[in-house]
């Protein structure tokens, strides 16, 4: 890696952190991810352990809750005190809940929602704040079906501190149309515009939001420079290992990750085998563009 992903992983890994008191938080790497332990979700969470699983959930994007007995209702519930949960015409999903999407795959499956890196549904004008997912089978041969979440803090943080400004105030097309390429797409699929680095809206910090799974160019350039610019940033996820933390499912696993500041990636090399989830997803808001003078001078201060 060159100097300055070395910087930002050090930065980021040897940052000051509270201690806990009402939960129990393992890390699963230095700049990402972390299991909760001393939580049981389906008797619901104190007002005190909330609040540091919300703190906690900031600081490392993706939560992990392990050997979990939940209902619907209970992880609804869960979910809801994250926000609002996003509701779909049930003739849109499988199931007969409309807070619940079933993410299921099988012998029968000729491929997978979410093979390659992406943030979902960033072709909305508001994509969401956060998905849950629990999974409820796994498959039988008893490996397989890892997810994938990247940091995004962290690969804004990558870059050299002039394309960090390059990219500053450009923005960039989400197309939902993008993941339907070979097949015949639903009419109305949205398609929006954000910007290329874009501002946590609680902690206020940079993120690059641009992903392959949905971004298709960027206005401002010309198709070969906007080619160049997104197969670069798309290639910073897929090549540097150091975002990255894999959760390995088990039944009774639950996974809440930020999905304003993360990308993450299904890996199907299960087949024939099956696995079975129900996810649910907060509503979130448009996203906003980060502040170039705060920028600067957090660059001034590490210079």
């Amino acid at each position: 890696m060159h100097e300055h992903a070395l910087t930002a992983i050090e930065s980021i890994a040897a940052a000051p952190r509270e201690t806990y008191r009402h939960i129990q938080l393992d890390r699963l790497t230095p700049v990402i991810g972390a299991e909760v332990c001393g939580v049981n979700l389906s008797d619901g969470v104190s007002k005190e352990q909330f609040a540091e699983i919300h703190r906690a959930f900031l600081e490392n994007h993706v939560l992990v809750f392990r050997n979990q007995k939940l209902t619907k209702d209970q992880q609804k519930e869960f979910a809801r005190q994250f926000g609002t949960l996003r509701a779909l015409p049930l003739s849109d999903i499988d199931g007969d809940d409309p807070e619940i999407v079933l993410i299921r795959a099988g012998k029968k499956s000729r491929f997978v929602a979410g093979e390659v890196w992406h943030t979902d549904g960033t072709a909305d004008p508001a994509p969401s704040h956060s998905s849950m997912l629990y999974m409820h089978e796994t498959p039988e041969l008893g490996c397989g079906g890892d997810t994938l979440f990247a940091n995004m803090h962290l690969a804004y943080e990558m870059l050299s501190p002039m394309m960090k400004e390059f990219l500053l105030g450009l923005t960039a097309v989400h197309d939902g149309a993008v993941p339907w390429k070979g097949f015949t797409p639903p009419k109305g699929l949205p398609k929006t515009e954000h910007p290329i680095v874009a501002k946590h809206p609680e902690t206020g910090k940079p993120m690059l939001f641009v992903n392959s799974g949905f971004t298709t160019h960027i206005p401002n350039l010309s198709e070969e420079e906007s080619d160049a610019i997104l197969k670069m940033l798309f290639q910073l996820v897929e090549r540097e290992q150091a975002l990255n933390c894999r959760i390995r499912w088990e039944p009774g696993t639950l996974v809440l990750w930020d999905n304003r500041c993360t990308q993450h990636r299904a890996v199907w090399d299960y087949y024939p085998y099956s696995r079975f989830g129900e996810r649910v997803t907060v509503l979130g808001t448009q996203p906003a563009a980060a502040e170039p003078h705060l920028i600067m001078n957090e660059m001034e201060l590490a210079d």
